[in-house]
């Protein structure tokens, strides 16, 4: 376990968001791939900032109430996102996740976007290790 890296863990399938995107289509991204946040890039890949759900329900609230027309992306992602390398070990990562941490960090490699990993990525690898360590204790135990 303690030698898995983020690499083995990661989700690259996901496209993240472009700047100048309208929000109402970064919400509906969220909502159609079941997730809560996602990085911002330029044309090079290269990670801007990142937007969440809450983000975007704030700014729409706003917008909504004041007729204010609709916002982009750069108008209310978080500029400097926390991000983490393929090569970090799960185990590194887990121990710096804690109350008001990102849920999701953008992975960087040579300066551009390769994938995302969430929380609950971590979560399932740290419960099938213990699962495993448990079935291990078990078995040493009827030697």
């Amino acid at each position: 376990m303690h030698s898995l890296k983020i690499s083995e863990v990661m989700w690259n399938h996901i496209e993240p968001i472009r700047c100048g995107t309208p929000l109402t289509q970064v919400v509906n991204t969220l909502l159609s791939h079941h997730i809560t946040g996602l990085p911002v890039v330029d044309d090079q890949r290269r990670v801007l900032g990142f937007i969440s759900e809450q983000d975007c329900i704030h700014a729409l609230l706003v917008s909504n109430y004041h007729s204010e027309g609709e916002p982009n992306v750069d108008d209310v992602m978080f500029r400097q996102p926390v991000t983490v390398s393929p090569d970090m070990s799960v185990i590194d990562l887990a121990q710096n996740l804690g109350a008001g941490k990102p849920k999701m960090y953008p992975v960087v490699e040579h300066g551009k976007l390769v994938g995302v990993v969430t929380r609950t990525a971590i979560l399932s690898q740290l419960a099938k290790a213990g699962q495993t360590m448990e079935r291990q204790r078990f078995a040493s135990a009827d030697d």
